[in-house]
């Protein structure tokens, strides 16, 4: 490969099959926590983008002597970074007060750039970068859900007959224990125990200051009189 504008078969072959792997990896990841881009998907777009930084590189060659033309071998992998934005805003999901999606599509521009590393024979740094984002997508994802998972958003759902002093008792004890209240919604409901009787459904959007907390609220909050159902999830920040 002493000429600069020119590749052989053989290395395009490897450049295409290690974008496959290395997109592969990420994706795979990203398939087995369920995202909406998976394995296929990232594969698609490290192959593309290594092919296409291929065609920037060498596609051109046969008009590397003209006099009248000027090849630059990065002007296609430019449109690659920007162009993968409309694939990344597909999925993120704005559901009205949360954003999920945001890690996926993440990934999908870092993809991007390993595949255009490989494509231009950059190997090292589109190996040692595959491997740091599996890090912080696979171990720092176990280290978050373990030591930060108590002050995610979660959402606490309270279906209770409508009588007074029902609303002060649940904060009460929420505050007591040290439940961080962000957000209150409350909404009429229909009891399927007693279609006479009026029932509101409660919705608190909470932090608690540790995972263990959640079982005694739960266990509080059905203890109070009135309460009829509680149900309490993470909410997809």
């Amino acid at each position: 490969m002493s000429n600069p504008w020119v590749i052989d078969q053989l290395h395009v072959t490897i450049r295409l099959f290690l974008a496959l792997l290395l997109g592969g990896l990420i994706g795979f990841e990203r398939e087995v926590s369920s995202h909406a881009a998976g394995l296929r998907t990232h594969i698609l777009v490290c192959v593309g983008s290594a092919l296409v930084m291929l065609l920037s590189m060498y596609g051109f060659s046969a008009f590397v002597n003209e006099v009248n033309v000027r090849i630059d071998p990065s002007r296609l992998a430019a449109q690659v970074i920007s162009g993968i934005g409309f694939l990344g805003a597909g999925t993120i999901i704005f559901n009205g007060r949360s954003i999920t999606g945001l890690t996926t599509a993440a990934s999908l521009w870092v993809v991007a750039g390993i595949g255009l590393a490989v494509g231009a024979g950059f190997y090292y740094p589109a190996v040692l970068a595959c491997m740091m984002v599996l890090i912080s997508l696979w171990i720092l994802n176990k280290v978050e859900h373990k030591y930060f998972s108590g002050k995610k958003l979660r959402i606490l759902k309270i279906t209770a007959t409508d009588q007074p002093g029902i609303l002060a008792s649940i904060t009460a004890l929420l505050d007591e224990k040290k439940v961080d209240i962000r957000k209150i919604a409350m909404e009429d409901q229909k009891s399927d125990r007693s279609p006479d009787m009026k029932v509101i459904q409660l919705t608190f959007y909470v932090t608690v200051p540790k995972p263990a907390v959640i079982i005694s609220v739960l266990e509080g909050v059905n203890k109070i009189i009135g309460v009829e159902e509680v149900v309490i999830e993470k909410s997809k920040v």
